[in-house]
């Protein structure tokens, strides 16, 4: 883990503000490539996630923004009525589970309201690689589009088309418009709110666009629905031991319960931090970080999450 002192908070949107961070002790951060984010610590107990977007050679200062959520978990209030310059925060190492596919010969990079953070690095590396990409950026308008000025104003900006749907339905992104026609070697960058994630993938599927060359990645999940759970058993690989989950309680809950603690960060099977592996059994997936294909495997599970379709689960532990 990492201490850091928040250097800088200004806002670039109405509902968004920025966040600069730097080692509390004046040391270098560690290194990030592009689709990275950290898992931030706050002082009310509560852990989110949130994209890097700074620049990508400075070692000196990480970079976040992040949207005022009013009725979601407390994270984001709090960063934006109570967290202030100054204050320290405790921060892990980066994670890149969002990264860019090397070697491609085309990128077409997409990002709605807030998930402008992680295409913006994505953006901002393809430009300094001399890779050729395009950025569709949709907002309701420009006051609402955080960063507008920085890709405005920067070497790319005849790479971007901005979309603002307020007051003009006409320059709405059309999905099914923009990926009808692909190159097979262009790899597809998703991110935003989840519908428009949804709706992408789902206009990108219909065109004929491989699975492996779309990549998402979510900010939170729609409410999981646990309506239908009932009580399953998971065996422990490692010594054979059986614990028992009942409908009301979590596959993390059972585990750490029982002594057993695994890497945990958003707890609503978004940020893929706690995956599993699994060895025998049907899982019922919940989550929105693995993709359709992953979930068909069987190999892995968001015990955060996700529950069980068969009797029992025999998980890589």
């Amino acid at each position: 883990m990492i201490e850091v002192t928040v250097t800088d908070k200004q806002p670039l949107t109405a509902s968004i503000c920025r966040l600069q961070l730097a080692a509390a002790d004046g040391s270098a951060l560690p290194a990030w490539q592009a689709g990275a984010h950290i898992d931030v610590h706050l002082p009310n107990g509560i852990i989110r996630q949130y994209s890097l977007c700074g620049a990508l050679n400075s070692n000196s200062c990480y970079e976040i923004a992040i949207l005022n959520e009013p009725d979601g978990r407390g994270g984001s209030k709090y960063i934006h009525n109570d967290l202030q310059q100054g204050d320290r925060l405790t921060i892990s190492a980066p994670k890149n589970l969002f990264p860019l596919v090397p070697g491609t010969n085309n990128t077409l990079l997409i990002a709605a309201g807030i998930g402008i953070t992680p295409i913006l690095a994505m953006a901002e590396q393809l430009h300094a690689d001399e890779q050729p990409f395009e950025l569709h950026f949709c907002a309701r308008d420009q006051q609402h589009a955080a960063y507008y000025e920085r890709i405005a104003q920067s070497g790319y900006a005849s790479h971007c088309q901005f979309h603002f749907s307020l007051g003009n339905s006409q320059n709405r992104l059309n999905p099914h418009q923009l990926l009808a026609d692909y190159n097979k070697d262009t790899q597809l960058y998703i991110c935003g709110p989840n519908p428009f994630i949804q709706d992408v993938i789902s206009a990108a599927e219909q065109h004929g666009w491989p699975t492996a060359n779309i990549h998402r990645e979510f900010f939170a999940a729609e409410a999981i629905d646990h309506s239908q759970d009932q009580s399953f058993e998971v065996v422990i690989n490692s010594t054979g031991q059986v614990l028992e989950v009942g409908k009301d309680v979590s596959i993390l809950n059972v585990l750490e319960d029982n002594g057993m603690f695994i890497p945990v960060a958003c707890e609503e099977g978004v940020c893929g931090t706690c995956i599993t592996g699994l060895l025998e059994g049907e899982a019922d997936h919940k989550d929105v970080f693995l993709s359709a294909d992953e979930k068909q495997k069987m190999d892995q599970i968001t015990p955060c999450c996700s529950r069980a379709k068969s009797k029992r689960l025999v998980l890589d532990l």
